[in-house]
């Protein structure tokens, strides 16, 4: 976990949320009464967000006292309990929603890429995610990808190259991309892989004369092509599959051989984990 994006994030979350103070609970519930509740799920899947909880928990109250009954990649089921805290009910109540919109959505992006890697136990392929994430939530987002068994793409635009069509047309074609690119890391002296985006064999075969790539994106083939792109690349260069792949379909395109196959879906459309943090 990196503690410095963490600790900036909760009080950024904190902030928008409680802003000059939690006006409900101030005005109903006697200073310096104590309490304690409980994280109930209420939906089956993968749990994502415990060790995140924990720090929002001490950032809000470090006098809080939180016991971890269930960890990050556990299989939950209805009625499970995944902690308990105890301490300030002030304090509890002010944590309560940012622990839970992070859990839940972190929960649901780990059930999700768990599913799907379930999926292709049977094959080589490893499931990507993508830079198709909540702007803000990107770090969060990519630790549940992991935390369900994915693999992290890039990051952000600084980690890596990689070359797509616009890129492509913009630079005047593949080759002019490419040497650009290694061009550009010499210059720079940055050591970053480089992956390229292709449309078609005919583009795929452009890239092979060339060279000069760590991994070949192919997006929007047809099983087929995929088929003929990964005997005509021959394991020269790392191989990811890319565009209209969907939980019903990745089985048939990881069958086509590819290294890697990457999809939007783990992250920017997710269906959130119900739970809920209850008194008791």
């Amino acid at each position: 976990m990196d503690t410095q994006l963490i600790h900036q994030f909760i009080k950024n979350a904190l902030t928008e949320d409680v802003g000059d103070g939690d006006h409900t609970s101030l005005s109903t519930i006697p200073s310096g009464t104590q309490g304690k509740a409980k994280l109930i799920i209420k939906e089956d899947g993968i749990l994502a967000g415990i060790e995140l909880a924990l720090a929002i928990f001490k950032e809000v109250d470090a006098g809080l006292k939180v016991d971890v009954l269930l960890h990050d990649g556990d299989v939950v089921k209805v009625g499970d309990i995944a902690l308990t805290v105890t301490g300030s009910t002030h304090a509890i109540l002010i944590a309560e929603r940012l622990v839970l919109n992070c859990m839940q959505r972190m929960s649901g992006i780990a059930t999700k890429t768990n599913r799907i890697v379930s999926l292709l136990k049977a094959t080589k392929t490893k499931i990507l995610d993508t830079r198709k994430t909540t702007p803000g939530l990107r770090y969060l987002e990519k630790w549940a990808v992991r935390i369900g068994g994915g693999v992290n793409h890039r990051i952000g635009l600084y980690d890596m190259i990689l070359i797509k069509d616009n890129h492509v047309d913009y630079a005047g074609g593949i080759s002019n991309a490419i040497k650009a690119a290694q061009q550009y890391l010499s210059d720079q002296n940055k050591n970053l892989q480089i992956e390229i985006e292709v449309r078609n064999l005919e583009e795929l075969k452009q890239v092979l004369a060339i060279g000069g790539v760590d991994r070949i994106m192919l997006d929007n083939f047809s099983f087929e092509n995929l088929r003929a792109a990964v005997a005509l690349i021959d394991g020269k260069f790392i191989t990811e599959a890319s565009g209209g792949i969907t939980e019903e379909n990745v089985a048939e395109y990881a069958a086509c051989g590819v290294d890697f196959i990457s999809m939007g879906a783990l992250t920017h459309s997710v269906k959130s984990l119900d739970m809920s943090l209850k008194a008791y």
